[in-house]
């Protein structure tokens, strides 16, 4: 009760400035609810109530992180996690490793991918009902921990048992790098983390070396992340002394990030892919490189996310992360999309499919007091709700169905394609030796589509449906085919099959093999 109260009043305080000759209504209320209320109270469901109710009403990204969450919602930015090192799936109640990462502790002790956990620290774990996150809690802890683990290996009768030393388990922001053609370079990124600049300068000293001399660069659905990655990324594209994005708030004095660096992609023609669940820093590197007049935005309007969260960790080891300023891009641009109506921010992606603006362009109505000129070519951008395009490319739901829709929201396929993947290894690797030989010539025939939709029915209880299938076969097929590349693989390589239909890319990719890069004036920029 003593440090509720003491909580309650660094709450309250909050709101010294309001409640100076009027009393502390938020601590009179409190001292009513424990004293009078009909049953017994709980007091930390009350404490974390009332943080939540507050930060609510403050804008929609101030947020309360219990302690329970904080490791899981850091991750990705602190770039790791303390663990054990594998990627499981869960297949009848059992968990089976699909993937050991490379230098883990899982790897060096001599787990390998189709083991089957049956047992944590002598806890029985299969066929117990035990959830997802249930598993990971206990192979998670603290670094030098150890943990034992028992598995059940494919030809060896026995379980075999390894003790794991816990440690950093890194989280790569680069998901996928490659070269498209033989001068054209891709780099896909997921968030923007402490460890984003040196993963995308190794990606760029790699492309390099294989003769990368343009760059599409996919920000598609990165959510964000730290401002300082965002201002180091775009600062890998920018030359001379330029500014990239500033920020200023009622208690931060104007912030502002420059350009610093030299020699990471300066001079090469440079794409930007966005859509409409690119944010926050997605959207400082967007905004830096369109005023800069240094390469083009491709594919859809991006979020609308122009606030700064500053993370402030609570003493009981739950975490709020509060808005303390707002970020403009170099030309003064404010791309925050209003807020003022809590339901409509929230049903705003909703409400520009409705509205038509994922398909036409001329959809997306713009005020044009928001009008805003590059700082090189004089061209018009906006403010106000995210970055638009220089390039518009509209959604496309070809190849959708109910049936499809149906069979990712039950998890047929991750499932279905990861056991396969699991009992098929050794024969798979054998057959496709590099992804080359996988990409060229792998092919999902009649009895293999026959034998999975078997399975969706008996397990998941998904109907086949002929007319169905046929509108959204290809597309099918191809997260099919790409999922499998994944656990045969990794996870490049499910970028790598999916990206050959990804029509952002594709028209990014049309851009530069054209005339259009040069008839956008951007040939010469700096």
């Amino acid at each position: 009760m003593k440090n509720l109260i003491l909580i309650l009043l660094f709450i309250s305080s909050c709101f010294a400035s309001f409640s100076q000759n009027r009393g502390n209504k938020f601590g009179e209320v409190y001292n009513y609810v424990s004293r009078y209320y009909v049953d017994k109270i709980d007091e930390n469901q009350l404490q974390e109530a009332a943080i939540i109710a507050m930060l609510e009403k403050l804008d929609p990204h101030s947020v309360y992180i219990s302690k329970e969450e904080v490791d899981d919602a850091n991750q990705s930015i602190v770039g790791s996690f303390v663990g054990v090192g594998v990627r499981f799936q869960v297949f009848k109640d059992t968990f089976t490793v699909m993937q050991t990462i490379p230098g883990g502790p899982a790897e060096k002790v001599g787990m390998q991918s189709g083991d089957k956990i049956v047992t944590v620290d002598d806890e029985k774990i299969a066929g117990v009902g035990m959830k997802n996150s249930e598993i990971r809690q206990r192979l998670m802890g603290d670094i030098n921990t150890k943990v034992k683990v028992e598995v059940i290996r494919k030809g060896v009768k026995e379980p075999i048992a390894f003790v794991v030393t816990r440690d950093k388990i890194p989280v790569h922001s680069v998901d996928a790098f490659y070269m498209i053609d033989k001068t054209i370079g891709y780099i896909k990124l997921n968030s923007f983390s402490r460890t984003t600049t040196q993963e995308v300068e190794d990606a760029l000293e790699e492309l390099k070396n294989q003769g990368m001399k343009d760059l599409i660069f996919d920000l598609q659905n990165n959510g964000g992340g730290l401002l300082s990655a965002a201002h180091e990324l775009a600062d890998q594209f920018l030359s001379g002394d330029k500014m990239i994005v500033y920020s200023e708030g009622r208690a931060q004095p104007r912030q502002e990030f420059k350009t610093a660096k030299k020699d990471g992609f300066e001079k090469g023609r440079l794409i930007i892919l966005t859509n409409e669940n690119s944010a926050s820093a997605s959207e400082i590197v967007s905004g830096a490189i369109q005023d800069w007049d240094r390469g083009l935005i491709v594919g859809r309007r991006t979020f609308g996310k122009g606030l700064v969260q500053r993370p402030i960790d609570l003493s009981d080891g739950s975490q709020i992360r509060l808005t303390i300023a707002r970020y403009f891009t170099p030309s003064g641009r404010f791309i925050q999309k209003p807020y003022e109506d809590n339901n409509d921010y929230k049903k705003d992606l909703v409400n520009r499919y409705e509205h038509g603006e994922y398909y036409h362009q001329d959809s997306i109505k713009l005020n044009d007091s928001l009008k805003v000129k590059t700082l090189i070519k004089g061209r018009t951008v906006y403010g106000g709700g995210g970055i638009m395009p220089d390039v518009f490319v509209p959604y496309d739901t070809s190849g959708t169905s109910p049936l499809f829709t149906n069979l990712v929201r039950k998890g047929a396929i991750n499932s279905y394609l990861a056991q396969y993947v699991n009992n098929n290894r050794a024969s798979l690797k054998q057959q496709y030796p590099t992804f080359d030989a996988f990409d060229k010539s792998f092919i999902l025939k009649q009895d293999f589509m026959d034998a999975f939709f078997k399975n969706a029915k008996d397990e998941y209880e998904v109907e086949f449906n002929e007319e169905q299938y046929k509108e959204s076969e290809a597309w099918l097929k191809l997260n099919m085919k790409a999922l499998i590349a994944q656990n045969l693989f990794d996870i490049p390589q499910f970028y790598q099959v999916m990206n050959g239909k990804n029509e952002i890319l594709q028209r990014a990719i049309e851009i530069l093999q054209s005339n259009e890069y040069k008839n956008a004036g951007l040939e010469k920029s700096k």
